[in-house]
């Protein structure tokens, strides 16, 4: 599929994915803060449940009913249960009192047997969101879904489509057909891989891609590396720390320096070596993969707040056209 060539803030669905660890829902919240930015409204929706998004701008846990957790942004996390509610009240205009358990039981007995029924609600959410947004029946610009890893990631977004491959006519099936229509429009829908430069999130990334391509009808955004290391030194200063590694010169800064140059001196040689080995993966992500790069800077911090998703949301600014 070729992809679509508007701004990323063009579309009305960003969906965020990416093998686990490589920052996925920090980089989907930086998104979401830089659209904000841009004057959009945006609905930032967490699918998995951990209720933690909200962490990013330095909010308490939000749930299924979006809250302002920022200027501009509202965050939700999708519950299955409520997905279901809600599905049956709009269209089947079924009104539900209590709580759904025995039918959420039922339904994971459901989707055990057929794949894709779960999913459905989770996508199907979204997408009812982004319907609103393209109908002109919403106070959202934009909805940005951190979605589920890219493991998971194909049966999420091609859940309509193994429902629609199950029923042929009906209710369902039309339900399905509209869902399809908007995640395979790449004017409305992009899905963006978030990686960062080492070997298995790269070879993670190229195989989702691929996945998604061979799969789904779902068109790609763009591939955003989190993590990248600053190139500290220059080719000379590298040729320079390897004449001072030699006993000569290690004898050397110690007798001006100190014991403690040693210390710096072996840093300095690791960052070389992690900038390089980062370089590899990076190369190799370029090459096998056709899809424009956003580079994010390794930031050294282990707060996880606002301050990162503003440097972030700053960094992204710069990479995005």
């Amino acid at each position: 599929m070729v992809e679509h060539s508007a701004s990323i803030f063009d579309r009305r669905l960003l969906v965020v994915t990416g093998k686990g660890g490589v920052g996925k829902s920090t980089v989907a919240a930086s998104l979401a803060l830089l659209a904000a930015r841009r004057g959009k409204r945006v609905l930032l929706v967490e699918v998995d449940a951990k209720g933690n998004l909200a962490d990013a701008f330095e909010h308490r846990q939000v749930g299924y009913t979006p809250v302002e957790v920022h200027p501009g942004v509202l965050v939700m996390t999708l519950d299955t249960e409520k997905s279901l509610r809600e599905y049956m009240h709009i269209n089947l205009k079924i009104p539900i009192f209590g709580h759904l358990s025995p039918l959420a039981r039922a339904l994971e007995f459901v989707a055990t047997a057929a794949p894709g029924v779960k999913e459905i609600l989770t996508i199907g959410k979204v997408l009812w969101d982004v319907r609103e947004i393209v109908e002109g029946r919403s106070e959202f610009d934009l909805v940005i879904m951190d979605a589920a890893a890219s493991g998971h990631v194909v049966a999420q977004l091609g859940a309509a489509d193994s429902i629609r491959a199950l029923v042929d006519v009906g209710p369902v099936r039309a339900q399905t057909e509209w869902m399809v229509e908007l995640l395979s429009d790449p004017a409305i829908t992009a899905v963006n891989v978030v990686t960062t430069p080492e070997e298995m999130p790269v070879a993670e990334t190229v195989d989702v891609i691929a996945r998604l391509r061979a799969e789904t009808a779902v068109p790609l955004g763009c591939v955003i590396v989190n993590r990248v290391l600053p190139e500290l030194f220059t080719t000379h200063d590298e040729l320079a720390f390897e004449s001072l590694n030699q006993p000569s010169g290690r004898e050397s800064l110690v007798e001006h320096v100190g014991s403690g140059s040693i210390a710096v001196l072996d840093a300095a040689r690791l960052a070389v070596a992690l900038r390089r080995s980062r370089a590899e993966h990076l190369g190799e992500l370029r090459a096998d993969v056709d899809l424009p790069c956003l580079y994010l800077p390794y930031l050294f911090t282990r707060s996880f707040g606002l301050r990162v998703t503003r440097l972030l949301a700053d960094a992204l600014d710069e990479e995005i056209a």
